[in-house]
């Protein structure tokens, strides 16, 4: 198992930057793909950015691409969703996952460990 700690939410204005984090513990960090999900509220929870084992494969929401990065450190076990020109509309919860799955999916359901979430609000 794998533990999944998420950080670096908070509030900002339009155009600004994030640098969420999701440090993990527990079993080697190198044999999970990781994703980021975000939730805002009265919606589904949807994909926003995937990075499978050893950084061998990146996968973006329409979305988000161009604008967010995802990256991690095995060494650190720590994942990162870099974000960058903060719209309104990416206000949200957002969560850290893991799976074994080598190949990330981007559905929830298909993900075992999730780590509990930090908010993100963006103002205009």
């Amino acid at each position: 198992q794998v533990q999944l700690v998420e950080s670096g939410g908070g509030l900002v204005q339009a155009g600004d930057s994030l640098r969420l984090s999701c440090a993990a513990s527990g079993r080697t960090f190198s044999t999970y793909s990781i994703s980021w999900f975000r939730q805002a509220p009265g919606k589904e929870r949807e994909f926003v950015a995937a990075l499978s084992w050893f950084a061998g494969t990146t996968i973006y929401s329409n979305a988000v691409k161009g604008r967010f990065t995802i990256s991690r450190d095995n060494a650190k076990a720590t994942a990162w969703l870099q974000m960058n020109s903060l719209r309104p509309e990416d206000t949200a919860f957002y969560y850290c996952a893991a799976t074994v799955v080598v190949q990330p999916p981007t559905t929830p359901s298909s993900y075992y460990y999730w780590g509990q979430g930090t908010q993100v609000t963006v103002s205009s």
